[in-house]
């Protein structure tokens, strides 16, 4: 593949470490003169000399200029992240350190990378399929224990392993009605369809699985958005104080405190929610609070799940029903969450509210805030994070997936109405592109730019 585009064939170098001043940072080169270009700097030794998988202590120096003392670690090719010759100089940590040593090795023939480039490499050379580096982006950006274990999974092949074995049975039986058609003036069948039927519905199932991963492993990758509302004293800025143990709203007995939305993310068993503290909901004469309640119905629209915050001392039965009827106007997925039960008791106010839909806790007293962060994840995630699973969280997997499951379905009727062969065959052509865009053995140079231009640049 890598012959097939354009560019390839130079060496690259980038700052591996993130930009400031820290105790060292890892200057990378990848490219068949990598070696050669560090050499002419590193006179301690010659490192063509050396074994891959060496790390080697000296002065780098350009001329008579000394430009560190460095650990050059040295990975010759194919045995290296992009299957090409790499060093990786650990320098001293001082942004003008870093700046002079890759503007040196820029001097002595490297380029700097473009972003991804290193990971792009690595799956032109066949170290990694597409979903495997896409995946090293997402442990990049890994911010849960979640995340992190999802993306591992990928990285190890996991859900590309899943796909190339469901691709090369289909290719096999492509072949096979391929080779039908060789022999249509003869009408035979190489290819057993009791076996192919089987073979489709088992994609199909996998397909199907996997595409219900997807609405888990968005929540894994991004997030979940919780708007708070309510009316004004129900305890909503009480509420994000206590999840988050730190006094970041402002608490007042004064209706009204909360003039815009306050935003704070909260890890709760490895999923992130961003919770939204709004201002309070009623009719206002104060044009700035009147601006606030706007600003609450909008993020209630748009967020993942709203949490209904009230006051189980004041509200009523009646209340209580006609909120939930003007949230589900706006947002199906939401919570009914009665505050204050350390003033009303909780027996009392489970008789006053009918039904077992609301929750009833003390924000003050952290009263049931623990059953409350449960009933968040259990609403978003609905069972338990299985990260050892295959999980889909790129949207661009997704897509393919869905394409596949569309051509699966038009296979099976295919097969149902005794489709001929050449029919049959576009179908599963089709289908093989789909499964062959995922783990990049069809893609094209665009689209791999486009892809690796999300990655950062010294990886």
């Amino acid at each position: 593949m890598l012959g097939k585009l354009s560019g390839w064939d130079d060496t690259i170098v980038a700052l591996a470490t993130p930009h400031g001043i820290g105790a060292i940072g890892v200057i990378r080169l990848s490219g068949n003169k990598a070696i050669d270009i560090v050499n002419r700097l590193f006179p301690s030794k010659d490192l063509q000399q050396q074994k891959t998988h060496t790390i080697h202590v000296g002065f780098l120096k350009d001329g008579e200029k000394v430009l560190d003392e460095v650990v050059v670690s040295l990975f010759k090719n194919p045995r290296s992240y992009t299957g090409e010759d790499v060093i990786e100089i650990s320098c001293h940590g001082s942004p003008f350190i870093q700046e002079q040593v890759v503007h040196t090795l820029v001097k002595y023939g490297a380029r700097l990378a473009k972003p991804g480039e290193f990971t792009q490499r690595a799956f032109l050379k066949g170290k990694l399929d597409l979903t495997q580096a896409e995946a090293v982006a997402d442990l990049i950006a890994s911010n849960t224990e979640a995340s992190q274990k999802t993306a591992l999974h990928n990285i190890r092949g996991g859900f590309s392993g899943v796909l190339k074995e469901l691709r090369e049975q289909l290719i096999q039986f492509s072949a096979l009605i391929e080779l039908e058609l060789d022999f249509s003036q003869e009408d035979v069948e190489f290819a057993d369809r009791t076996r192919f039927y089987e073979l489709i519905a088992k994609m199909q199932h996998v397909t199907g699985d996997l595409l219900q991963s997807f609405k888990l492993g968005n929540v894994i990758k991004n997030g979940v958005s919780v708007a708070i509302v309510g009316k004004p004293n129900a305890g909503k800025s009480t509420l994000l104080n206590t999840l988050l143990n730190e006094n970041r709203a402002i608490v007042s007995d004064i209706a009204g405190t909360t003039r815009d939305t306050i935003e704070e993310v909260i890890n709760i068993d490895g999923i992130l929610f961003r919770l939204i503290d709004t201002a309070g909901i009623r009719e206002s004469r104060d044009i700035i609070e009147t601006i606030g309640v706007e600003k609450s119905m909008e993020k209630m629209k748009a967020a993942d799940l709203v949490v209904y915050l009230f006051d189980a001392n004041e509200e009523t039965q009646a209340g209580i029903e006609a909120a939930a009827l003007q949230i589900q106007e706006h947002n199906n997925n939401f919570l009914l969450v009665g505050n204050k039960v350390d003033v009303l008791t909780e027996a009392a106010a489970q008789d006053k509210f009918a039904g077992d839909a609301v929750l009833f806790i003390a924000a003050k007293s952290k009263l049931h805030i623990d059953l409350l962060k449960q009933r968040l994840v259990d609403k978003v995630v609905q069972g338990t994070v299985q990260t050892e699973n295959t999980i889909i969280t790129n949207a661009r997997h997704y897509t393919a997936l869905q394409e596949v499951d569309k051509a699966l379905v038009d296979i099976t009727n295919g097969l149902n109405n005794q489709l001929s062969g050449d029919l049959l065959a576009l179908d599963i052509r089709r289908c093989l592109h789909f499964l062959g865009e995922i783990t990049g053995e069809i893609t094209n140079e665009d689209r791999l730019d486009f892809i690796f231009s999300k990655f950062c640049i010294g990886k």
